[in-house]
């Protein structure tokens, strides 16, 4: 094995510990009950998901502030700070009394520690395969899609024996230690070995974040990446209460589905890097969103078939890991590579956008209409609003 491919090794594998986050379905309803009987109050829907989505904000905010000294700082030792913030977060989210605690410590704190760690591994990728960037990046982010398939599973089997409480200490633990043993090994290529950054980005255009964010393609390629997001954060986070109210079928069975759908999720990240790289940044956004809308379609004419059900939650799932890749592959594209950290932290306040505006428009269909399935009205809406300005603004790089 080349040096550089173990850069991407040791990216998935932290990807696959921050990924946890998509499995929070697993944690939510044991919590909730757990909650309930230690307060004697009712916790409702919407904040029994606001740690999920107190949680994605938070992390796509901090994001731009590491993007600014990822170049500046041993990167090692800033993933180490950010990795004992995730690990301090889970363990004190095991002493919650109330889910106002579990919102400040597993949502606040756990996603500053992940905005701080997660642009990391991805710039240190990004410049040692510059000449297939899409493809490697999203190869590197498989770790983060697929980690719901693995730590679903495991959450689900330490709840039952430990109980909920006690299992955010136990991961909380071994995230600490996984996470800041492989940031040692992060660096970025030295100048003397820059055959792996070859003359792939000379063609384009070098924009410093303020040149960058006085062009309307940062605020096309801002929206888009807001609506993929939208979209896909929605989804996942109601799969396994859409699959019980709307499909009917048992918890267990659920979960199934979750850890399935995370297939598609990490198998969407290096699959749109690469259509990325081959076809460029519009015509990857374009089959993006024409797989959504047709997926929403699916979903709203065959309701209750489960069938229905798997293919369209699993193309949406599939499209949330697209973008995923999609986006860094296409700052660098659009945007250069030489301030490319501190670029896409900017694009990424779109991701925390999406996750809070999914947390309440979910929250509001299902509290106004008393089922999901009308959550895919405003995802068609806004993928088609999407498509139509990248079509019109974003160039095809």
């Amino acid at each position: 094995m080349k040096k550089r491919e173990f850069y991407i090794i040791t990216g998935l594998i932290m990807f696959l510990c921050m990924g946890t986050i998509y499995s929070w379905g697993v944690f939510q309803g044991p919590l909730v009950e757990v909650l309930e009987e230690i307060t004697g109050k009712h916790v409702s829907s919407m904040m029994s998901g606001m740690p999920y989505t107190v949680f994605l904000f938070f992390y796509a905010f901090s994001m731009p502030i590491t993007g600014l000294f990822i170049k500046k700082i041993n990167p090692k030792f800033l993933s180490i700070l950010g990795s004992i913030l995730i690990g301090l977060a889970w363990i004190l989210a095991g002493f919650a009394k109330s889910i106002e605690f579990i919102i400040l410590t597993y949502g606040f704190l756990g996603g500053i520690g992940v905005g701080i760690v997660y642009g990391i591994p991805i710039a240190v990728v990004t410049e040692w395969f510059s000449e297939k960037k899409g493809f490697a990046v999203g190869l590197t982010l498989l770790g983060f899609g697929l980690s719901p398939f693995l730590t679903a599973p495991i959450a689900g089997e330490l709840i039952i024996k430990f109980g909920v409480l006690s299992t955010f200490k136990i991961l909380g633990i071994l995230f600490s230690i996984i996470l800041t043993f492989l940031s040692l090994f992060l660096k970025f290529p030295s100048k003397d070995k820059n055959q792996y950054t070859n003359n792939t980005a000379s063609s384009i255009d070098e924009f410093t974040p303020k040149e960058m964010l006085k062009t309307s393609k940062f605020y096309a390629l801002w929206i888009c990446y807001m609506i993929g997001t939208f979209c896909g954060l929605m989804i996942i986070g109601i799969s396994s209460s859409y699959a019980q109210e709307v499909i009917g079928i048992t918890p267990l069975k659920a979960a199934f589905f979750t850890s399935f759908f995370a297939l598609f999720n990490g198998v969407g990240r290096p699959l749109f890097g690469a259509i990325t790289d081959k076809l460029g940044s519009k015509n990857a956004i374009t089959l993006s969103y024409l797989s959504i809308i047709i997926a929403g379609i699916v979903s709203l004419v065959f309701k209750s078939n489960i069938i229905a059900f798997s293919l369209a939650f699993s193309i949406i799932w599939l499209n949330l890991g697209g973008w995923l890749a999609i986006a860094p592959a296409s700052t660098v594209n659009i945007f250069g590579k030489n301030y490319y950290t501190a670029n896409y932290g900017l694009l990424f306040t779109a991701y925390g956008i999406g996750a809070v505006t999914q947390g309440f428009i979910s929250g509001y269909f299902k509290e106004t209409f008393s089922s999901y399935i009308y959550i895919f009205y405003p995802i068609i809406i806004s993928c088609v609003l999407g498509l139509i300005i990248s079509r019109i603004f974003i160039n095809n790089k």
